[in-house]
């Protein structure tokens, strides 16, 4: 009997090491892109991403478990897909130095609806979906775009955007300013990183900026996309490369502290990170590299 139990158990915890083993595997580490893609910006729905080509605004979606996947949308002269959210099978993309937003169909890729957001001068770089609205920054200019959803998100009217200026702590500087953005779950409060000083903010629906002030001085700088999961923040430090920080935040989210910084060897200036459960997806925009057509561009995921 002793024997058998035994046995019984060695069998189990062999299953169930399987299991992990099988679970684990299922998550690619690292998901190819076509070559000379330029990835920036990524979103998921399900178990499907979305990453934006900065050439040219095409989109590509495939599978996280498989890394298949196919041009959701195709290349268009004239365009830029920079960060972006997925929401109720439709992607908010923001397009750079177009001054506009897109928002395509997760499904069919589809162009749902465009925006003008800024007549010149911008750099329109991302994007937060909240149940009202889309948020869009701008790293040259200190405002934020407020692009109304109707019922079951549906985007409303070009009428309908406005253009919030930043008020409060915020002080707008030279170079790249406001950069990724994040939004509380009940949309009632925004989180901003600034990449020029490496300050983060959180913004009312009015604008009104308040410092987020981090322990021992710190800072992050080269702050691009950025992700917060309840009270904790992660901020991709896109030209440190081989940085992510995970930043505990207070209730009030009025101070934090680093908690710790996530490197990875499959890094290659990470730009903008998505959430799948326990794991983070993000995109190397690998900024060193002179792009070509045959350039390598990847997602690499880590683990919380």
């Amino acid at each position: 009997m002793a024997r058998t139990l035994a046995l019984l158990l060695t069998i189990s915890a062999m299953l169930a090491a399987s299991a992990l083993a099988a679970t684990s595997a299922a998550f690619l580490n690292r998901i190819d892109l076509p070559d000379g893609f330029q990835p920036e910006g990524i979103a998921i729905a399900g178990q499907s991403f979305f990453t934006g080509s900065l050439a040219n605004g095409a989109i590509y979606s495939g599978s996280l478990r498989t890394g298949n996947g196919s041009l959701l949308v195709q290349p268009q002269a004239g365009r830029v897909a920079v960060g972006m959210k997925a929401d109720r099978s439709r992607l908010f993309v923001a397009g750079g130095n177009t001054g506009m937003a897109f928002v395509y169909s997760t499904r069919t890729g589809q162009n749902i609806a465009s925006y003008q957001l800024s007549g010149g001068g911008s750099f329109i770089n991302d994007v937060v979906v909240t149940k009202s609205a889309a948020w869009f920054t701008d790293s040259l200019k200190p405002v934020l775009y407020r692009v109304p959803l109707g019922p079951g998100g549906r985007p409303g009217a070009q009428s309908g955007m406005t253009t919030v200026e930043l008020t409060g702590d915020y002080q707008h500087g030279s170079g790249f300013n406001v950069n990724g953005i994040d939004a509380t779950p009940n949309g009632k409060t925004l989180v901003i990183v600034q990449s020029s000083t490496g300050r983060l903010f959180t913004v009312t629906p009015a604008g009104l900026t308040k410092a987020i002030v981090l322990a021992a001085g710190e800072s992050v700088p080269n702050g691009d996309g950025i992700l917060l999961d309840g009270k904790t923040l992660y901020v991709v430090q896109n030209r440190l490369n081989l940085v992510v920080a995970k930043i505990g935040l207070a209730p009030d989210l009025r101070t934090g502290r680093v908690i710790r910084r996530i490197s990875n060897p499959g890094f290659d200036v990470p730009t903008t990170a998505a959430e799948h459960g326990s794991r983070l997806y993000l995109v190397n925009a690998r900024f060193g590299t002179t792009p070509t057509p045959t350039t390598d561009y990847w997602i690499t995921q880590i683990r919380k």
